[in-house]
């Protein structure tokens, strides 16, 4: 269950950071709101996965889903440049993210 609570916090950050490019420095009402409600769900949910996971590894994937979720939001729906540089990066962490879980 933990790892559940783990990656839909993950997914909640990339969640929360699109909505709060969305709220244009917290200016917007709905943004805002979005942001400020997916976050602290996000935090809840990392604490209880934090549980039983390991901070090391917790802290890790959490941030790691977050960084290329908001890869993918911010160059597919933002238009953001993905040049091959980023495109390398983004799998380097996706294969650390797969290492950490299956250490």
């Amino acid at each position: 269950m933990s790892w559940i609570y783990l990656v839909s916090a993950g997914l909640l950050e990339v969640v929360w950071a699109y909505f709060m490019k969305q709220s244009d420095g917290f200016t917007r009402l709905i943004p805002t709101s979005i942001t400020i409600i997916t976050m602290i769900a996000s935090f809840g949910l990392l604490a209880l996965a934090m549980r039983t996971l390991p901070l090391s590894t917790a802290y890790t994937v959490w941030t790691g889903i977050g960084a290329v979720g908001a890869f993918l939001i911010g160059t597919f729906l933002l238009g953001e440049p993905a040049n091959m540089m980023r495109v390398v990066a983004a799998l380097l962490i996706t294969s650390g993210l797969l290492i950490m879980k299956f250490s």
